[in-house]
């Protein structure tokens, strides 16, 4: 019996347009930078590493965090050179008491991992909160989607496409 020629897989391509972030900034029409870096994943800080690779100010780089707010989920946008302040963050969106959302239950809601939770592109959209102090920078920078892959965006940008309050939220 004659071997049959050895075929290339039909190996699904990846389909072009990045992460689901950058997918929708690209819809919306949005000016943004890509800025991806090798990932450490020995580094204490997933924030602090994207600003010391990046060569970007920890105040102008942004992480993403999810919080329950009286029972519901709420993405947290606060600068990595500092906290999140859960008691500013309940009171921004109306409620009375907030604490971090279960890591699981936020990478299933958005769709992203620990560490590459971007405020952008979420499976399900969440209400946003954006520290105030991002309105003090032309561009600031957020998770692209990914561990190792940052956006840089306006501040105002970000703010309209996630809907978000500004609030002061953050503390030092």
């Amino acid at each position: 019996m004659a071997k049959k020629p050895n075929r290339p897989s039909k190996a699904k391509k990846q389909q072009p347009g990045g992460t689901p972030a950058t997918v929708a900034l690209t819809a919306a029409g949005v000016t943004y930078t890509v800025h991806a870096y090798e990932h450490d994943p020995a580094h204490p800080s997933y924030g602090e590493e994207a600003a010391e690779a990046m060569g970007v100010s920890p105040e102008r780089v942004f992480k993403t965090l999810v919080a329950d707010v009286d029972g519901a989920l709420t993405v947290a946008v606060v600068p990595v050179a500092g906290q999140l302040d859960l008691k500013a963050l309940a009171a921004a969106v109306g409620g009375k008491r907030a604490a971090m959302a279960d890591p699981a239950l936020a990478e299933r809601t958005t769709g992203y991992v620990r560490g590459g939770i971007s405020p952008l592109g979420q499976r399900k959209r969440l209400a946003t909160v954006l520290d105030a102090s991002a309105s003090e920078h032309a561009t600031i920078c957020v998770s692209a989607g990914r561990r190792g892959l940052e956006v840089e965006l306006s501040p105002d940008d970000l703010a309209k496409l996630t809907d978000a309050v500004i609030a002061r939220i953050g503390r030092a």
